[in-house]
């Protein structure tokens, strides 16, 4: 008996040590219009532990919308837009710190980024807890090559770039001026309604849009990994048995 109650526990303690660990952090933005998700990037690890921190702390439960613009982008994480009143101008409130720029060229705002917000400061620091997800629109070889000129001050688009702006779409003009710290998995359908909203003079949608944000559990997480590989999620007797001994946290 006491074998099999060792060789138990030594099967239990092998599944949480060799128990898979997601490769990404992911949150979960309930809104008024459906369920958002995205995977924060790990190139991006300042922007990707506070938003983790902020999430945690419930700091995003019952913000609005507070900005929103068609075929641009949706912008959230004002803390003076809980409870604010119909008109009430938006879009400077935060925690009293910043984060350091982490502005990459690999990462940019094709539809669906994430990207932090700031305001004008020369290092481009970003805003601790206001973000927005681009919508953008798609664009042609000749407007890209016009925006290189006019707006990016010469600054030419990868190919990378150029392909995903010219197939998804974006807000190509945002490059590196604004750090991109993670992307849209599901939900782009929620993006694009909220984005078509009715809006005041400040861009502000005249019936509030709120929002909560929620990290994805680990095993949550792992199984959206799975399932974007094209493999079945694990939730079988000994996968849940892990997951008993195993913090959900990650």
């Amino acid at each position: 008996m006491k074998k099999i109650i060792l060789f138990s526990l030594f099967c239990v303690i092998s599944l949480v040590v060799f128990a898979a660990k997601p490769t990404n952090k992911y949150v979960r933005i309930q809104t008024d219009k459906g369920v958002i998700v995205l995977k924060l990037y790990n190139e991006t690890p300042k922007h990707r532990d506070n938003f983790v921190k902020l999430v945690k702390e419930n700091y995003f439960d019952s913000l609005l919308f507070h900005r929103v613009i068609h075929n641009f982008m949706i912008q959230s994480g004002d803390p003076d837009s809980r409870n604010a009143k119909p008109g009430q101008l938006l879009g400077d409130g935060g925690p009293n710190y910043t984060i350091p720029s982490e502005i990459q060229t690999g990462l940019f705002h094709k539809k669906g980024a994430l990207g932090a917000a700031r305001d004008d400061n020369p290092a481009k620091a970003s805003s601790a807890s206001q973000f927005y997800i681009v919508q953008g629109k798609k664009f042609s070889d000749g407007g890209l090559d016009s925006l290189e000129t006019l707006r990016m001050k010469g600054v030419k688009f990868t190919e990378a770039q150029r392909t995903a702006y010219k197939t998804v779409g974006g807000s190509p003009h945002l490059d590196g001026n604004y750090t991109v710290f993670g992307e849209l998995i599901s939900g782009i359908e929620v993006v694009d309604e909220i984005a078509a909203v009715k809006t005041d003079k400040n861009d502000r949608p005249v019936v509030d849009e709120h929002m909560s944000i929620k990290l994805l559990t680990k095993r949550e997480a792992v199984n959206l990994e799975r399932e974007l590989k094209g493999l079945k999620p694990k939730n079988g007797l000994f996968t849940k048995i892990s997951d008993l001994f195993s913090s959900k946290d990650y």
